[in-house]
């Protein structure tokens, strides 16, 4: 495994989920992680799994659509470090009102400020100092919502992680002279918390054949461990026992099995 000693990586949603699996994946790597995230006690979880590894880490408690937090801690890192080498932007929600007959302006507001909006201000934040070290990669955790309009994922969820796609790939398009990569990681089902906001939650038999926390993590860490002229523009990372896929063939496919 190519090593991550001497790289600073900031991630964000890093107390649970994703955002943790990428966070212990890349310490355990070498990397020294900022671990962002609004809730602290399961920061403090994390940092004391990394500390017990022998990995590296540092608490930067945030809420990514706090604009002006989110420029603070980005602050305090340059200032501590020098500089930014890895954004893995992993923070994101989803609301119980999922359909144009529930949702309401609240629940739509939430969702984009912080899928969309809070991914701006962290992206935003990060280019300032890659583009003055001319190198940095950037992950943009999205989701195969981006790919399919469906009802499981919501108006507001759906609408916030395709332009989350957008955005990132104009990332590339503006700074790639620079040396700096962005990634939209797009998982599909992923055993994760956020699965108990969903009108009708998995049930365990289901999220047991389901894309692992871990699972994810491991593809956090080899984004960040490929050559800086290598560029993964978008990943799709979905079960196998995918259920879009069973429903769809129980629609329309007679099956024989």
């Amino acid at each position: 495994m190519t090593s991550l000693n001497g790289k600073i990586a900031w991630v964000t949603g890093a107390g649970t989920g994703i955002g943790r699996a990428g966070a212990l994946a890349l310490a355990e790597a070498g990397a020294t992680v900022i671990l962002s995230g609004r809730r602290i006690e399961q920061l403090e979880a994390v940092a004391n799994s990394i500390k017990s590894a022998g990995g590296k880490s540092e608490i930067e408690p945030l809420d990514i659509a706090d604009r002006e937090a989110v420029d603070a801690v980005a602050g305090r890192i340059k200032q501590a470090h020098g500089k930014l080498d890895m954004m893995i932007n992993s923070a994101g929600l989803n609301t119980p009102k999922r359909r144009w007959r529930d949702i309401d302006d609240e629940s739509w507001n939430r969702v984009i400020d912080v899928d969309l909006t809070g991914a701006f201000n962290v992206s935003h934040a990060a280019l300032l100092m890659m583009r003055e070290q001319r190198d940095g990669l950037i992950v943009n955790v999205s989701s195969m919502a981006s790919q399919k309009i469906g009802g499981v994922s919501g108006v507001a969820y759906t609408t916030a992680k395709t332009a989350l796609n957008a955005m990132n790939e104009s990332i590339n398009h503006e700074n790639c002279h620079l040396g700096i990569r962005a990634c939209a990681l797009c998982p599909g089902e992923v055993a994760t918390e956020i699965l108990d906001l969903r009108p009708v939650p998995p049930s365990p038999e289901d999220r047991a054949k389901m894309v692992q926390e871990d699972d994810v993590g491991r593809t956090i860490l080899f984004i960040a461990t490929m050559p800086a002229h290598v560029c993964l523009n978008e990943i799709h990372i979905t079960p196998t026992w995918n259920r879009g896929y069973i429903g769809a063939a129980d629609r329309n496919i007679p099956r024989d099995d």
